[in-house]
């Protein structure tokens, strides 16, 4: 008897080994990613932002509700999803010559759904969180699918782009297969800090990488000023957290003002980098993939419309849907209740199909292609 249950606990021993080896392995795979090291550690280390070996937000945030596990929230997104999540059409587009150039002064920007975009500005291409291809995950059977139709373009379509914005290294943002395949050029990649080591270990060069903290900036493109400004969000690619920044930036060219807002929960940074930086002449703001269970670090479409105008945005561009199901909510919910918080508190709004062009002061798409209204 004793001898059949050290049998037991040997295989259940051997078993668990052989699985926690298999994690290591799969968690040594390129895509995820290298964590800061040697000098970038040191700067990591020495950013107010940085405490208790990860970086804080700027107000007590949690990833998930306190009040949900984690195996309860594993079962809801995997059982319950919301059957509406993926569209049951596939989505309109459109699609143009990306590489021909800018038919006015003025920034023009360019969709790819979810939080993908295209700016044209004094004469340069910027990139922002582009990520084209067909799943966001470490793994190319695993994780999200992008919707049908939103696939429009693919990275080759691309004009060579002079700037690479990250905002953080979320796989939906930094896309592992799109970097390696631009890394040998001659782009600048402005980025949050700590970041930069994931794009150094996939072969972008050390002095084509800036890195930013919060408030800090950089005016090394002529003509053009880059600020990193506070986001209410989190960081990580394997098993860790924090162990890179999250940031927004503002973008100023040319006269013009962009908010750049990558990932956040609704806070009081909005309120301070609009009365820093503002007004914006167009503020680009997540709009989807929140939900109950992680009310800190993805707004609600009605907190959109208000860190708008807390931004003194003129124009606010919703993006952060229309591409993936990462949420639990229909696909086209975060547009309807954007676009009705809006009209009630009278925020102008641009909802373009992805690859139609707005135009900062002329022209703003505000079709409801949702609903299969063409513009």
């Amino acid at each position: 008897m004793i001898k059949k249950i050290r049998n037991v606990m040997i295989s259940i021993l051997v078993v668990v080994g052989m699985l926690a080896g298999s994690v290591y392995l799969l968690l040594q795979q390129p895509q995820f990613g290298k964590a800061p090291s040697g000098e970038r550690l040191a700067r990591v280390l020495r950013s107010p932002h940085y405490k208790e070996g990860s970086f804080r937000n700027l107000s007590e945030t949690h990833v998930q509700s306190r009040d949900v596990s984690f195996l309860r929230l594993f079962y809801e997104f995997i059982f319950k999803q919301d059957k509406l999540g993926i569209p049951p059409v596939i989505l309109p587009s459109v699609r143009e010559d990306l590489r021909m150039p800018a038919v006015s002064g003025a920034p023009e920007v360019t969709w790819f759904g979810h939080s993908s975009y295209l700016i044209r500005i004094s004469g340069k291409v910027i990139l922002v969180d582009p990520v084209f291809g067909e799943r966001v995950s470490p793994v190319s059977i695993f994780g999200a699918k992008r919707f049908e139709g939103t696939a429009v373009y693919r990275s080759a379509d691309l004009p060579a782009a002079d700037v690479i914005v990250i905002t953080h290294d979320h796989y939906d943002h930094l896309d592992y297969d799109f970097i390696k395949d631009h890394a040998a050029g001659k782009t600048l990649f402005i980025t949050s800090l700590g970041v930069g080591a994931h794009l150094e270990y996939w072969g972008v060069a050390k002095a084509r990488i800036v890195e930013l903290d919060w408030w800090e900036e950089y005016t090394g493109l002529d003509g053009f000023r880059f600020v990193a400004a506070p986001a209410r969000h989190f960081s990580g690619r394997g098993i860790r957290r924090g162990e890179t920044l999250w940031s927004s930036f503002v973008l100023q060219a040319g006269g013009y003002s962009l908010y750049l807002g990558g990932d956040s929960g609704y806070d009081g940074h909005f309120a301070d980098i609009g009365a820093r930086y503002g007004p914006f002449d167009m503020a680009i703001l997540e709009s989807g993939q929140y939900g109950k269970y992680w009310p800190d670090i993805h707004m609600f479409p009605e907190q959109t419309v208000q860190a708008a105008i807390d931004l003194k945005a003129r124009v606010l561009f919703p993006v952060h849907w229309a591409k993936f199901q990462l949420g639990m909510h229909a696909w086209d919910e975060p547009i309807r209740r954007v676009s009705k918080a809006a009209a009630d508190l009278d925020q102008q709004i641009t909802t373009p199909m992805i690859g139609e062009k707005i135009m900062v002061g002329s022209h703003y798409p505000a079709s409801r292609w949702w609903e299969g209204q063409a513009p």
